[in-house]
C-alpha cells in the first residue's frame, strides 16, 4: 500500500484536480428543518406488502413521498417516512433530473451539508436509511436491500445510486455495495471504515497492524451485531470492505476517497491505503483526495466540495444512462 498520501493542495483547500490511482462552489449550510411543511400523504392504491403505488414519475417533477414534508433551506425539501418499518429521509430539489438519479448515504448524512446542498442544486436527490450502528451487517445489509426495492420499484429512483461512506457509513456502502455491485454507480468515501478490526477494534486487538483507539463499547456492539461468539470469529472475518473489492472492480464500480493523513481515530493507512493499493491491482479505479494534517474530523471539503460534488454527478448521469 503506499506509505505516504499523495500530495494533493495545502491545508483545508482542495484543488480541482484530485489525485486518481488506477485506472460548483461551497454552498450554504442549511438551516435547522423549521415547522411542519405540510403532511404528502402517497396517492394510488397500495402495492406489493402494503406499499403504495406510486405512477412512473413525470420528468422534473417530485416523487409523492408519504409522510412529513419540511423546508430544508434554499427551496429544498426534506421527506420523513417509514419504509419496511425503518425511518427513511430524502432530501429532494423542487425540480429534480430526469430518472432521478441519487446519493444513498451509509450513514451521518447531515455531516457534509455543503457538499449536499450542492448536490441538491444539481436536481440529485438524497436518501438515508435510519439503521445507525448496525456496522454494515448483514442485518443491515438485508435492511438496505429491502430500502433499495422501495426506492426503486415504489418512487420509480434511478436503478444504480452513488453511495457515500462516511466514517463507520463506509461498513454500510462497500458491504452493499458489494453484494449488489450492479447497482451501484460510484461510491464516495470520506475518512472511511473500511476494515472494522482496524475500527472499532483498534489496539485493543493486540495485532501491530491496527494502532488505532478503536472503540471498545463499539466492538462490543458489532460483536452482537454480526451474532460472533467470539473476539476471534470476527478477526477471522473475511467479508470487511477490503476483502470485498472484487466485485466492485469487476463490476467497473469507481471509488473517490477523502481522507485526512493525520486520521488519529482511523488511521488512513489500514483503510483508504489499503483500498488504495489493491483496487487497482484488482483493475478498479480510485481517486484520492489527502486532507494534509487533517484528523478523522471534520468530514467533507468544507472550503470547496466541487470534486465530490463532480464525482457524484458525473458517475450517477453515467451509470443510468441520463
Amino acid at each position: 500500500m503506499p506509505s505516504t498520501p499523495p500530495t494533493s493542495g495545502m491545508g483545508g483547500s482542495v484543488p480541482s484536480n484530485p489525485t486518481p490511482v488506477g485506472g460548483g462552489g461551497s454552498m450554504p449550510v442549511p438551516p435547522d428543518v423549521a415547522g411542519a411543511g405540510g403532511s404528502s400523504g402517497a396517492g394510488g392504491s397500495s402495492g406489493a406488502g402494503g406499499a403504495p403505488f406510486i405512477t412512473p414519475p413525470t420528468p422534473g417533477v417530485l416523487p409523492n413521498f408519504p409522510g412529513t414534508k419540511d423546508p430544508y433551506g434554499n427551496g429544498y425539501f426534506i421527506f420523513h417516512f417509514q419504509a419496511n418499518g425503518k425511518n427513511v429521509t430524502v432530501y429532494a430539489p423542487p425540480k429534480p433530473l430526469d430518472g432521478l438519479p441519487w446519493v444513498w448515504h451509509g450513514e451521518f448524512p447531515d455531516v457534509i451539508p455543503n457538499t449536499n446542498n450542492a448536490w441538491l442544486a444539481k436536481g440529485l436527490m438524497i436518501v438515508y436509511l435510519d439503521a445507525p450502528n448496525m456496522y454494515g451487517s448483514p442485518d443491515a445489509v438485508k435492511l438496505w436491500d429491502a430500502l433499495y426495492a422501495t426506492m426503486t420499484d415504489t418512487y420509480h429512483l434511478a436503478k444504480k445510486a452513488v453511495l457515500t461512506g462516511i466514517s463507520r457509513g463506509a461498513l454500510y456502502a462497500y458491504d452493499w455495495a458489494a453484494a449488489n455491485p450492479e447497482k451501484v454507480a460510484g461510491i464516495y468515501g470520506d475518512a472511511p471504515t473500511c476494515d472494522f478490526r482496524s475500527w472499532p477494534g483498534g489496539v485493543g486487538l493486540g495485532l501491530p497492524q491496527y494502532t488505532g483507539p478503536g472503540s471498545p463499547s463499539d466492538w462490543t456492539a458489532l460483536l452482537g451485531q454480526y451474532h460472533f461468539a467470539s473476539n476471534a470469529e470476527a478477526i477471522a472475518w473475511p467479508n470487511n470492505p477490503v476483502d470485498q473489492l472484487a466485485p466492485l472492480a469487476k463490476a467497473g464500480v469507481p471509488l473517490l476517497h477523502v481522507f485526512g493523513d493525520a486520521d488519529t481515530a482511523l488511521p488512513w493507512m489500514e483503510n483508504t491505503g489499503v483500498v488504495a493499493d489493491r483496487y487497482p491491482k484488482l483493475g478498479g479505479s480510485i481517486m484520492l483526495i489527502p486532507k494534509p494534517g487533517a484528523d478523522h474530523h471534520p468530514h467533507g471539503l468544507e472550503q470547496d466540495p466541487t470534486p465530490v460534488v463532480n464525482f457524484v454527478l458525473t458517475n450517477a448521469l453515467r451509470a443510468n444512462g441520463l
